[in-house]
């Protein structure tokens, strides 16, 4: 399947799509349960995986959090360690005997160091070379400018912003918007490239705009849309 040939500008999720954190926060969750020897279903990373990008979309449960929690209080994460916790199928009364001392085990275990795949930057190079106009739009709460440049993305984007830069959140809409704002492009011309089904995806068919799903682990098999596994296959499909 190639990409639509009036496509004319590339907008490029940030963190699962462009840049890994290894270990992920999910994997160092796994070992700790592991240690504690609580047996889990063959099936839990997955479960894990789907409850976490949705959660992470602007759920119900998300809001339901904060307004209960403060925004990113300790309460807050330490909650959010138990709904994990339920999804990998813990009982309430499991996970409230195990979040806290879980929690801080976590702490001291999760240092990820940040990770680009070997294709990205030559995916980038390439698809710059053949003209696209290219951005990054991360859900992230905080400024990427510093991090972009020490990665060497800067030399082959247009743009890139967070959500928080703006206050709008994926999939609203209103974030693509934004986005094509900056490229001075419009939504027929426009393909959205993440790894988040539920903000990726969705938020860029809400905007009209072309959506490809990165998805190397096969989290969303039944994914309808056009799914990629390198990022390099963005090369050879586009025409």
């Amino acid at each position: 399947m190639t990409i639509p040939l009036q496509i004319n500008t590339l907008l490029f999720d940030l963190d699962g799509t462009l840049i890994h954190h290894h270990p992920s926060s999910l994997d160092v969750l796994f070992s700790i349960l592991d240690k504690h020897q609580i047996p889990l279903m063959q099936s839990a990373y997955r479960e894990a995986l789907h409850f976490i990008f949705q959660y992470w979309a602007n759920s119900e449960e998300l809001e339901q959090d904060l307004d209960m929690y403060g925004q990113f209080s300790e309460e807050f994460w330490l909650h959010y360690l138990k709904r994990k916790m339920w999804s990998v199928g813990l009982s309430e009364k499991q996970s409230t005997e195990l979040a806290e001392q879980v929690q801080v085990e976590f702490n001291e275990l999760y240092q990820p160091e940040t990770l680009v795949g070997k294709d990205v930057k030559p995916t980038l190079k390439a698809l710059r070379s053949k003209g696209y106009k290219m951005g990054v739009i991360s859900n992230r709460s905080n400024p990427i400018d510093d991090e972009i440049r020490e990665l060497g993305f800067d030399s082959y984007l247009d743009f890139y912003f967070t959500s928080g830069d703006i206050q709008i959140w994926k999939p609203d809409p209103g974030v693509f918007e934004h986005a094509l704002f900056l490229a001075e492009s419009t939504p027929e011309t426009t393909a959205y490239i993440g790894d988040n089904y539920y903000t990726d995806i969705i938020g860029a068919k809400n905007a009209s705009i072309y959506p490809i799903l990165y998805d190397p682990r096969n989290i969303f098999p039944d994914a309808d849309c056009q799914v990629i596994t390198d990022i390099s296959d963005l090369v050879p499909q586009i025409v």
